[in-house]
């Protein structure tokens, strides 16, 4: 007898299409597959729609669909503890943090990993997410306690879909237990397998976009719920002049465009000072001084163990990227303190953000990641000899200042 027929599998579902292909493709290998929603969010707690309860319904409808076991999980106070509250302090200290990332990593990846096996008793958790690893469903196989091996997080097939970005702060503890069904498939492919098991309901359904499990809101209204915001200047970086008032800094985000009443010229932001209550802003969407070529991080997360080059060498070459769109970039990364990094970028990058997390790769692999805690000087300081190393030890220089 197949040993998938011994092995039980929880499936996250989500009422979307990937993770509804997920668990058809596992039940189609013969494993024992439940179906989780968990609920993280209560839509009374604030104004507004929250889709959680058509959620809800559709992963119900696939669970029966694909005649499977439907379980629920309410995680909305640890969601508020670990991840949305943690959004807050940020927001108010003036960074841009990434809930999706933290979601995953206290959330999806710890609290339901372990309701799976304690509660569920799972062998394995699996999510529709578009990644993959080295060692796929052998994980199930394995005596991970006697015999521990570091699994590799890889990227997905589909590289317009790689969901990488997004683990990158999983545990190998985490990893060693998660199968990734649609990693080696494409979108397109996901669809139509969907679309084969009559699943077009689902497959009909819009992606969500929005704030991991809290959804599709416009951030403004929605922040200014938790935070309460004090009016403050637009003051130019070039000529240090009021351009303008705002409502609260903690609703801007570096390289956003700023409205600026009574402006005709369009500004971005560039910076955000907390204590003065200042956001400093720049004319023109390609304005130097929101480029730059260099950046700190906080300690990193490797997903495996720090690479031995740069244990080694102090350096070493590989890639990077801060958005989970955006291309990987070649970078050199450079041991700093208390395990941080300084990246050195191949080409300059638009927007580099304090508190959105720098991920970096070699090959196929996601090595992990960590905070962007300080970016580097920017083409436009540089061009201005105005030096702000990203060790921050050093004192700004400018044309006036004497050698």
């Amino acid at each position: 007898m197949p040993i998938a027929r011994f092995k039980h599998i929880v499936c996250a579902i989500s009422g979307g299409v990937d993770s509804s292909v997920a668990a058809l493709l596992l039940k189609s290998k013969g494993y024992r597959v439940t179906g989780l929603f968990m609920r993280n969010w209560d839509a009374l707690d604030e104004t507004g729609v929250c889709t959680a309860d058509q959620d809800e319904e559709d992963a119900q409808y696939v669970c029966q669909k694909l005649q499977i076991p439907f379980h629920q999980v309410n995680f909305v106070k640890e969601y508020w503890h670990d991840v949305f509250s943690e959004l807050l302090k940020q927001y108010q200290g003036g960074i841009t943090p990434n809930p999706d990332i933290l979601c995953n990593k206290h959330i999806k990846f710890d609290r339901l990993l372990r309701h799976s096996r304690d509660v569920l008793g799972a062998d394995a958790l699996a999510t529709g997410h578009y990644a993959r690893t080295d060692v796929g469903e052998t994980i199930l196989d394995r005596d991970w306690q006697s015999k521990p091996q570091p699994v590799k997080l890889l990227q997905a097939v589909d590289s317009t879909k790689d969901q990488t970005f997004f683990l990158s702060q999983m545990s190998q503890h985490a990893l060693q237990r998660t199968l990734f069904p649609i990693g080696d498939l494409t979108k397109g492919v996901v669809r139509e397998i969907a679309r084969g098991a009559g699943l077009e309901r689902i497959v009909k359904r819009k992606e969500s976009m929005g704030i991991c499990f809290i959804g599709s809101r416009k951030f403004k209204p929605f922040i200014k719920e938790y935070l309460e915001p004090t009016p403050g200047n637009f003051v130019s970086l070039e000529d240090n002049k009021v351009v303008g008032t705002h409502e609260g800094y903690f609703i801007y985000t570096v390289g956003q465009k700023a409205k600026i009443s009574g402006m005709k010229e369009k500004w971005y932001v560039v910076d955000k000072h907390p204590t003065s209550n200042e956001v400093i802003v720049v004319p023109n969407t390609n304005h130097p001084a929101l480029y730059c070529e260099t950046m700190l991080t906080g300690p990193v997360h490797w997903i495996r163990e720090a690479p031995r080059q740069l244990l080694q060498e102090q350096m070493m070459d590989c890639h990077f990227r801060f958005q989970n769109t955006d291309p990987l970039v070649p970078c050199t990364l450079t041991m700093s303190s208390m395990g941080s990094v300084i990246v050195s970028l191949s080409q300059p990058l638009r927007a580099i953000t304090p508190g959105q997390y720098a991920v970096f790769y070699l090959g196929d692999e996601c090595l992990g990641g960590a905070v962007i805690t300080k970016p580097g000087p920017s083409l436009f300081m540089l061009r201005n000899r105005q030096y702000r190393p990203v060790d921050g030890r050093a004192s700004v220089k400018t044309h006036n200042s004497k050698s």
